[in-house]
């Protein structure tokens, strides 16, 4: 991924940029959504810090975004306020609805890297095709 932003200014479109063409890619790459997980779920440590990280490939975008209490504001030239933007474009984007939590933790910069690698690790899971639904939409509604 290369972004070509405004970074002069800030980051905060290149951010938000970034968060929806991986969102769009990520809708895109699902197609019809057929035999996956569907929900997936991921606690991740990092030293002190402890993030929880769960979502549904639903079709419906919500965002639930708890940093855990104060974040210093810059993590070396990265603004902390970032890591929501990214978040809530990449889920409208994705169709998901995600619940990030930061349960505990003192450090920004580990609680900041457990959210993202905690969201990889349970969009993993979410996208995981169920051999025993293969063929089948994970949904009653037979549409995601």
């Amino acid at each position: 991924l290369n972004c070509d932003g405004d970074i002069e200014v800030d980051g905060h479109h290149s951010v938000e940029d970034i968060g929806i063409a991986l969102g769009q890619a990520v809708h895109k790459a699902l197609g019809d959504k057929k035999g996956i997980t569907r929900y997936g779920t991921f606690f991740l440590p990092m030293d002190e810090t402890l993030v929880m990280v769960s979502l549904d490939i639903s079709g419906r975008p919500f965002l639930v975004y708890d940093a855990g209490g104060a974040m210093a504001p810059m993590i070396g030239k990265y603004d902390t306020e970032l890591t929501e933007e990214f978040l809530r474009a990449f889920t409208f984007n994705a169709g998901i609805t995600l619940h990030v939590k930061v349960m505990y933790g003192t450090n920004s910069h580990h609680k900041v890297e457990a959210i993202f690698k905690a969201l990889g690790r349970a969009l993993h899971a979410a996208v995981k095709i169920n051999p025993e639904t293969a063929d089948e939409i994970p949904s009653t509604k037979g549409m995601l």
